[in-house]
């Protein structure tokens, strides 16, 4: 591994252009790679707009061929099948010291490194949206990964400005596990009329939390937000205290995912 490795973004969403830009601003080489190539035009014009100057030091691309790096951070659909057929086609053009990344908020990481097929150089490399402005990162490691490893991810993390925090694979892994209460709590006060939308984030707001949890749900997508709590409900044995929302289970099924959409529990602006 060179002193300054390259990085491949798969995944030009939100999550995947800010993460490359994240690595861009602090000097590394990127490449930004997604199969759909409207996807990379609005990536690059995001970038631009929040960091000018800042996509002209990122490699574009539509081919999977040129997503050769030192290390590869997997930002696409939360889907395990999608992610595992594009660590198999990325295993195959990689030499042996690439180190697999996945940034998925609610897999297991230990499944897709097993599935993988190399999960001594497989791990969880977690942002959070949006990307460039929040400082944490989870390096969620396995049993699998060697310590020397986690401890170059960290240096890795750490050189690209942000605050790594190392955790072993659990269901939701630190934050999104601490935080499921902050939504659901939330979402049942809604459900049980006991509050609306605008007075209990006001209130959350009031009390020092920066965004109130629909905002902030709304921020992250009903989708990932509702996939995370049905994975965490259903690893840790359904607890009643963690049952999914059936008011955010709706919002998804009505495609009012939030900010993405421009409708979930406030309206916004498309762009």
């Amino acid at each position: 591994m060179n002193n300054h490795p390259t990085i491949c973004v798969c995944g030009a969403g939100t999550m995947g252009s800010g993460i490359a830009q994240v690595f861009a601003q602090n000097g590394f080489q990127v490449t930004l790679f997604d199969v759909n190539e409207k996807m990379l035009h609005t990536a690059k014009a995001r970038i631009e707009k929040y960091a000018p100057g800042i996509s002209a030091e990122i490699k574009f691309t539509s081919s999977p061929v040129e997503c050769v790096a030192d290390v590869i951070v997997e930002a696409i659909v939360e889907n395990a099948e999608a992610k595992v057929t594009l660590f198999n086609k990325l295993i195959a053009i990689n030499g042996p010291e690439t180190i697999f990344t996945t940034n998925t908020s609610s897999l297991s990481v230990t499944g897709l490194a097993e599935k993988a097929g190399v999960p001594g150089r497989f791990a969880g490399l977690h942002f959070f949206n949006p990307a460039p402005v929040m400082k944490l990162v989870e390096i969620v490691v396995t049993s699998y990964l060697p310590e020397e490893r986690a401890a170059f991810l960290s240096n890795l993390v750490t050189r690209a400005g942000k605050i790594p925090v190392t955790c072993s694979d659990s269901p939701g892994f630190i934050v999104n596990r601490v935080a499921r209460p902050y939504y659901l709590e939330a979402l049942y006060l809604l459900e049980k009329n006991v509050s609306d939308v605008v007075s209990i984030d006001k209130l959350m707001e009031a009390t020092g939390f920066r965004m109130g949890p629909f905002k902030l749900m709304d921020l992250i997508g009903n989708d990932v937000n509702y996939s995370v709590s049905c994975i965490v409900h259903e690893s840790l044995g359904k607890p009643a205290r963690l049952k999914p929302s059936a008011i955010q289970e709706n919002k998804v099924k009505e495609g009012a995912l939030g900010r993405k959409t421009g409708k979930g529990y406030y309206e916004y602006p498309v762009v």
